[in-house]
């Protein structure tokens, strides 16, 4: 299934993708898509049969604006340097271990919404990222086919970063990572189910409609199952929880001088395979 949000901000509701391309109102049957539905294999279920039994309503799709496809987000957990072609872009050894840190769930919003240029920004960047959405909670999990288990779906991730407060400015990443608007999300919530391998994937980001990123998850050096193994060693996840799985090569850092930073006015438009695309216009903070 295809699940996600529309509507204005902080007033999304929850909605369906079907095969046929329809949007489709779950309002009677889920009050959001968050990880009390996302638990809940009946509630699932009944999504599944009332699609599949063609009896959702359609939705008028004209203007209406799609929001982040998870509702009260508990914590994005990102995963830095996990592509063989990034950590050598960047010139960095392979990691021994997964880069661990933490963006606020305030900094996710919709795939299309706008992305603020924080003031003062030098060096914003683009990074095109694929998500996991966790359906189950998640503690010192042992086995990959375990961590799988606790997947609900996958989403495209848009882990903005200004390199400058990340790097340049002292202490960790955090200050690079959690700007306003630093994390659009979707625009769907694809189910496990319909993602059978997601190391089969691929990931491109367009800067004013030139391909910056052309990356396939299969260079990931920490595959999906073995990040959500690791990441619930050291922190409980919890249905809704997302985990950012790391960019592909090709971000600004990675090029030479003059380095392509964002700025306002320009346009960001980027894919994972099978997940749907996102369009950001960049304004000033």
């Amino acid at each position: 299934m295809k699940l996600l949000r529309v509507g204005p901000p902080g007033a999304e509701r929850p909605a369906l993708l079907d095969q046929d391309g329809t949007l489709r109102d779950l309002s009677a049957l889920v009050d959001d898509i968050d990880g009390s539905v996302l638990a809940d294999a009946s509630a699932l279920d009944r999504i599944r049969a009332a699609a599949g039994a063609g009896v959702l309503p359609a939705l008028d799709a004209t203007g209406l604006r799609v929001g982040p496809p998870v509702g009260r987000i508990g914590k994005v957990v990102c995963i830095g340097l996990n592509y063989h072609g990034h950590a050598a872009e960047t010139g960095q050894a392979t990691p021994a271990e997964p880069v661990v840190f933490l963006k606020a769930a305030d900094t996710v919003v919709g795939p299309d919404d706008t992305v603020l240029v924080p003031r003062g920004s030098v060096k914003t960047d683009w990074e095109v990222e694929l998500a996991i959405v966790i359906g189950r909670t998640a503690r010192y999990l042992e086995t990959d086919e375990q961590a799988l288990a606790h997947v609900a779906g996958y989403a495209v991730a848009h882990d903005v970063s200004e390199r400058e407060f990340q790097i340049e400015r002292g202490g960790t990443w955090d200050k690079g990572k959690n700007c306003e608007t630093f994390n659009p999300l979707g625009p769907w919530l694809v189910t496990a189910d319909e993602v059978p391998d997601p190391q089969a994937l691929g990931l491109k980001l367009w800067v004013n409609g030139e391909l910056k990123q052309d990356g396939h998850t299969s260079d990931q050096i920490f595959p999906v199952a073995e990040v959500v193994r690791y990441v619930s060693r050291f922190m409980t996840l919890y249905p809704g929880d997302i985990i950012n799985t790391g960019t592909p090569a090709g971000v600004a850092m990675g090029q030479p001088e003059p380095k392509p930073y964002l700025r306002p006015g320009d346009v960001v438009e980027l894919e994972v395979e099978g997940l749907g695309r996102q369009r950001q216009e960049l304004k000033g903070a």
